[in-house]
């Protein structure tokens, strides 16, 4: 007799919906990561080395002489 090599492979349906719908669940993850960007803490960080970096500009920047001709 054959091992069983007519019948094909034996697949656990449940194994399959629970693999299945994980990965979905990781697609909608790295989707909604890309969409809803970066955490608060990180925006903070960034809005403060952002304000400190146009302050130091602003303190290098020439005032207006008057003698534009």
């Amino acid at each position: 007799m054959n091992s069983g090599s007519a019948l094909g492979d034996l697949v656990n349906l449940r194994r399959a919906r629970k693999q299945r719908r994980r990965a979905e669940e990781e697609a909608a993850a790295a989707a909604n990561r890309i969409a809803h960007g970066v955490g608060k803490a990180a925006k903070r960080e960034a809005r403060a080395e952002r304000e400190l970096a146009e302050r130091a500009l602003e303190g290098h920047r020439r005032g207006p002489s008057g003698d534009e001709r």
